[in-house]
């Protein structure tokens, strides 16, 4: 009887956490401001909503897939030598993700390396 009760509290668990954790996931806030405008044809209520969101920051890792909206401060490293860091090699580009250079495929975007704070 204990067995099976047991049993049964672990399969529940095993279903459920997957289930909280993507709750758990903070949604980005959202904020709503009304403007009242004065017209020459009288009062115009307009709404702006505006999408507030936490830090976008990741952090990388190699055979991940590279996508430059979630990276901070994105741009191309060309000047790599400045930074100490190797010739990327064919098909590949440097790129920083806030203080991290990544070394990127060009055709996939699959990450190569991570060299982290690299750049101050």
């Amino acid at each position: 009887m204990i067995k099976k009760l047991l049993m049964s509290l672990a399969a529940t668990t095993m279903v459920v956490s997957p289930l909280i954790a993507t709750q758990a996931q903070a949604a980005p806030h959202r904020e709503v401001h009304r403007v009242v405008k004065q017209g020459p044809h009288g009062r115009t209520v307009v709404k702006h909503k505006t999408v507030v969101r936490k830090n976008d920051y990741r952090r990388w890792g190699k055979g991940q897939r590279f996508d430059r909206r979630h990276a901070a401060n994105y741009r191309a490293i060309n000047n790599y030598r400045d930074y100490q860091l190797n010739a990327p090699p064919r098909g590949y580009q440097w790129v920083r993700s806030g203080n991290d250079a990544v070394l990127v495929a060009l055709a996939s975007g699959i990450i190569g390396a991570v060299i982290g704070n690299v750049i101050r």
